[in-house]
């Protein structure tokens, strides 16, 4: 598949914007790709100073980048992926305006937004560096580019935790998975192990329940909300093990087997059968871009004012890597709102000094 010359992002040809230079075909997400790298000239190089650089693909990032495009900031979006822990989400209930939609079409709506709609300059890789200049601050990037800006917002979500138990990176995409996955096909019939107690756990018991067998559920306690907890109790071919552990997790060279669990203070062990395994245990933030200069809170958040700044002058954050309270698609919306906002007043005050 095809790659934006100007963003890196993957692109399919059928909907890909075109343009021809030099006898060559290039391929772009969008219009404003295409415009960019067409008044774009060789001996200048490619853009690298603005006045807001948001990190982060997420819905925090996007809604950010969005709400900086509509207040009229000269913005560069870093992305490592578009969409993050929310296009993993199978099932998406009250999102404002919504129902029900699942994580890939909300995703896909908000990539309308930043590269249809609302168009914003914007590269997929990955922000490896952030440091303090003169006057603001310099991100480089996975491929070593270097870019300046008056402002930064980091909104680099979370990741999902492991287990660290034997079998677990020996089994990763045969059989152990992080959270839901969009074919179910291959436990059809068989038995699921799904390790975690949340509401994301209990989310995948729901999509399971037609299609396994059997479902074991192993967490220390289930913490998910009452709503989502009552109607799992419907499931009848869920087994809970609340106050169990994962020992390890076999398996063969065509995947995973089983996995052996042990009750938390005893001896007491379990062998259960697994076509699959899916680990949701939570996630932890991805803070460590600007770990050297915010300070994090013990759990190894961004602590944040009412106003998504930091205490660094400048560097806002926002969504899931804060401290802000409630790891929810719909906060970490708000949150990147709330941050553009903010980012936009800082460099208004910048603005008037210059």
């Amino acid at each position: 598949m095809p790659r934006d010359p100007v963003c890196n992002m993957e692109v399919g040809e059928d909907a890909a914007v075109t343009a021809e230079r030099g006898g060559e075909v290039f391929y772009f997400c969008s219009e404003g790709c295409r415009d960019k790298f067409l008044a774009e000239h060789p001996e200048k190089g490619p853009r690298s100073s603005y006045e807001l650089i948001i990190v982060g693909g997420g819905p925090a990032g996007l809604t950010a980048a969005v709400y900086a495009a509509k207040l009229k900031v000269d913005t560069f979006v870093i992305l490592k992926d578009l969409g993050g822990q929310a296009v993993h989400s199978t099932k998406i209930e009250n999102y404002m305006g919504f129902d029900f939609i699942t994580g890939p079409e909300l995703v896909q709506k908000f990539k309308d937004q930043l590269i249809h709609s609302n168009y914003v300059d914007h590269k997929v890789a990955e922000a490896e560096k952030l440091e303090r200049t003169g006057d603001g601050f310099r991100v480089v990037t996975s491929d070593l580019a270097a870019y300046s800006a008056r402002a930064v917002i980091a909104a680099t979500g979370m990741t999902r935790r492991k287990l660290g138990v034997p079998g677990e990176e020996e089994f990763q995409r045969k059989g152990v998975f992080y959270g839901n996955i969009q074919d179910l096909s291959f436990v059809q019939g068989g038995d699921a192990v799904v390790i975690g107690g949340g509401n994301s756990a209990v989310q995948i018991v729901d999509d399971l329940h037609t299609v396994a067998r059997k479902t074991h559920v192993v967490a220390q306690s289930f913490r998910a909300d009452p709503a989502v907890l009552k109607k799992s109790e419907g499931f009848a071919a869920a087994v809970k093990y609340e106050g169990w552990k994962v020992e390890r997790i076999e398996g063969d060279a065509s995947g995973v087997r089983g996995v052996h669990i042990r009750k938390a203070g005893a001896r007491e062990t379990a062998a259960l059968p697994a076509a699959g395994v899916f680990v949701a245990i939570g996630l932890h933030p991805n803070s460590g871009l600007v770990a050297g200069l915010a300070r994090l809170n013990d759990r190894g958040e961004v602590v944040i004012g009412p106003d998504c700044s930091t205490d660094v002058p400048g560097l806002f954050a926002a969504g899931d890597v804060t401290s802000a309270f409630g790891k929810r698609i719909v906060i970490a919306s708000g949150e990147g709102a709330k941050a553009a906002l903010a980012a936009r007043q800082y460099i208004l005050s910048l603005r008037r000094h210059d």
